[in-house]
Order: structure tokens, then sequence, then C-alpha cells
């Protein structure tokens, strides 16, 4: 279904969960996220950052570290503890909190007592107002404790890092965890009340066939998942030191990898599953399955959501917050987060004020990534006609006076479309991952 067109995806480009990207954040002003949080109105949604994991996997970037010392954790817990009070009390009445969400890290790498503790002090410091709560879990550390843990905090919707079921790719990315684990973790699930349940799942890993993938592709498919993410590895170890661990030599090579891309979506829109952008899908009845169909499908910094807010407010070390005139992320680093949390600040010093040009260019890129069209202004159109027109000339793109769209073949080119609207990166060139 799909043609590999080896030039056109040479390029590292953004995966565009925010626009401008995070790699061009920079020094905010003393006071800028505080200034945010106290302006904003309406729905708001909030995202909580776990960076604890009880085991490290050779692959992941995110910011997390081992949960074996107690005494880190239960320091970190208590400055984020401080911080949902500091924003409690920074959120003009009126604001309503419309959805909560746990990632990681693993979330689950803490006491279930200590989740439930975030949970009532979130009902005690914020407006809530029904809000639809969501978890990222792994599998290897879930109890079946936390089924009636989740069952009382009210979650419905839980992604699990599956990330492939053949046990020499587990061994290999330093992530074993048998098929019994996985249903018994997806049973649990189901019965703490979890009804939009997610996978991740990968291409690209080390000693990964296609066959491989075709077998994870289908167990995820008969376990009944809702929504499946199918992520391509994406090996940094310059930017990932961890990933060391893993020896190039043993990746598949780019046009396996595009192989593999184009092959999970074929099975899975084959299955019953709705594509949802280039590499998330979902069964027709999902939240975010009528949202793409209605037009709805939003990209904010956990990727694709049917989330309608404009304002995302990340508390946790590093977490990243989203207001309409800027981005701001948290201190990384997590004893100064501590360090600031404890004395009631907030320790977003780091982001990037977007402008109403940025504004208008994130628009366009989340159309195009979203709806997978966009109607582009005569300035931005001429700007880019000549770096589209290699898109366009192998209908991997298609322009009609000022409306562009990316038709089915085109998904696994989307990304790097949509980067030709951003003015970024042309003045700041980075290393991202590959495009597929």
């Amino acid at each position: 279904m799909w043609t590999y067109h080896p030039t056109l995806l040479a390029t590292p480009v953004p995966r565009y969960t925010s626009y401008p990207t995070a790699a061009d954040f920079g020094p905010l002003e003393p006071g800028t996220i505080e200034r945010a949080v106290a302006s904003a109105e309406g729905d708001i949604s909030l995202y909580l950052h776990i960076p604890f994991c009880e085991a490290i996997c050779f692959y992941c970037g995110c910011n997390t570290a081992v949960s074996g010392k107690r005494a880190r954790v239960a320091a970190y817990l208590a400055a984020l503890h401080q911080e949902i009070a500091t924003v409690g009390s920074l959120l003009p009445q009126g604001t309503k909190v419309r959805r909560i969400a746990f990632g990681g890290g693993s979330p689950n790498a803490i006491l279930t007592g200590e989740f439930l503790g975030l949970v009532d002090a979130l009902h005690a410091h914020l407006p809530l107002a029904a809000p639809e709560w969501s978890i990222e879990l792994d599998p290897r550390s879930l109890t079946a404790e936390w089924s009636g843990v989740l069952a009382s905090a009210g979650i419905t919707r839980a992604s699990m890092g599956v990330q492939t079921f053949a046990a020499h790719c587990q061994k290999a990315i330093g992530r074993e965890q048998s098929l019994t684990m996985i249903c018994r973790s997806t049973d649990w699930l189901r019965k703490g009340g979890v009804t939009s349940l997610n996978f991740d799942l990968m291409y690209g890993l080390p000693h990964q066939s296609e066959a491989d993938l075709e077998d994870s592709l289908e167990m995820t498919r008969k376990l009944g998942a809702d929504r499946i993410a199918v992520f391509g590895y994406a090996h940094v170890p310059h930017l990932v030191p961890r990933q060391t661990m893993i020896r190039e030599a043993d990746l598949p090579g780019a046009a396996a990898r595009f192989t593999m891309a184009g092959e999970a979506h074929r099975i899975l829109t084959a299955g019953g599953y709705r594509a949802i952008g280039f590499d998330h899908f979902a069964l027709p009845h999902d939240s975010m399955a009528l949202a793409a169909r209605a037009g709805r499908l939003r990209r904010n910094f956990q990727g694709f959501t049917d989330d309608p807010s404009e304002v995302l407010i990340g508390m946790g070390a590093s977490a990243i917050s989203g207001f309409p005139g800027l981005h701001a992320q948290n201190e990384k680093h997590t004893a100064t987060y501590r360090q600031l949390s404890e004395v009631g600040r907030l320790s977003a010093s780091h982001g990037i004020a977007r402008s109403a040009e940025d504004q208008r260019r994130g628009a366009l890129i989340e159309a195009l990534l979203c709806q997978g069209e966009a109607v582009v202004p005569d300035d931005l159109l001429a700007q880019v006609a000549g770096r589209l027109a290699a898109f366009t000339d192998e209908g991997l793109a298609q322009l009609r006076g000022n409306h562009l769209a990316i038709p089915p073949h085109g998904l696994p080119y989307a990304r790097v479309i949509a980067a030709l609207f951003d003015a970024y990166r042309a003045a700041t060139p980075r290393t991202f991952s590959s495009a597929i």
C-alpha cells in the first residue's frame, strides 16, 4: 500500500506533540509559569509525572530512575503534593479540571497508598469537575491490588507498555514480560473499570522480524486493546546513554522499518481498527476514533488526544505545561525540582512564549497530522512550494488551490510534510528521531 521513498524520509523530524517543539525551548522570565496558571480559563487538564520504574528498559528516553530507594521516592512525592497545593492556590475561580493523567516512568512504581494519597490531594486542592482519569502502567510491577485502587480512584483509561511479545526482542531491550503477565494485567485492568485500554507496541527493535511484529499485533488484537500505538524505536544513544546497551548492528534497516510500519497499518485496519494519524489505532467505539471521525482529534504532550482543553498543566519533574501563548517545562533534575516545590515555587523556568505566528503555524501542523488536511495561507504556501513539490509529484500530498491534503498512501510522510511549515528547523537544526 505504501511506497518507500528513502530520500523523502532521510531528514529526521520532530513528533510535533507541540509547536514550537521542546527542542526550541529556552529560559523563561521568573514568574512566567505562575502568571500563566493564574490567568488560565475554562476547562483544565492535568498531567502528573512519576519519574520512577522498578527496572529501566534499555530503549527508554523518559525522565525516570529506579524506584528502589524509598526515601528518594517519598521526598519526591512530598514535593509533588506541595506542587499540587501551589497550583490549586493559583488557579482562578471558574476553572474546572476535566482530565487527569498519570505518566512516567511508571506510576505503579510507587505504593498503592502513595498513589491514593495523590488522588486525595487532587480532590482537596483543585477544582475537579467529574474528570476523566488515565494512567500509564508497567505490567512487570502491576499487582492485583492495583485493580481495586484504580476502581476507587475512578480511572477508566489505561496504557500499558507492552512493546513486543517476542521473547528474544524483550531480552534485547531489557524488558522481559511473559504473555501470562500481560494477560493477567489486562484482566486486572478490565476488572478495575478500565474501559479504554491502550497497548504501546514498537517496531524497529533489535532482532525483530516482520513475523515478530505480526504476532505482537495479533496478540494485542486478541486481548481486546481499544487503542494501539505502534511507535518506531528511535536509536539515539548520543542523547540517551542507556541505549548503548542496544547494538546498532542488531537493528532493522530503514527499508525494513518502513515495511514493518506498513504491515502494522495494514493488519490493524483490516482487523477493525481505525487509523489515528500515522502510528495510532483505535476501535470504532473508542472516544479517540469518534474524535477522529468528527474532526476533533488534537495533539498535545501526550500525543494524539480527544481532549479539547487549551490548557494542560504538567506537575512533577520534567513535566510540560501547555497554554495558548506558552509552553513551559518543569525542572528536569529531581533534587532541584524538590527544592523549589518545597518552598511553594513552581519550577518551570524553561520553555517558550508562543507568538501569534507560532500559533498559526502550530494549528496548520496539527491539522495536517490530525485531520490529514489543512488550508495553507498564501504566504506559507509560497515559502514551501519548492520543497512541497517533491511530495505532490509522487502523489504523497495533494494540493488544490490552498487546500493541502495527505492521502492514505502519504501517511508515512505526514511528519516530514508538516515539518515544511516549521520555521524553527532551518534556524536551529537538531537531531530528531527517524520519521518512520
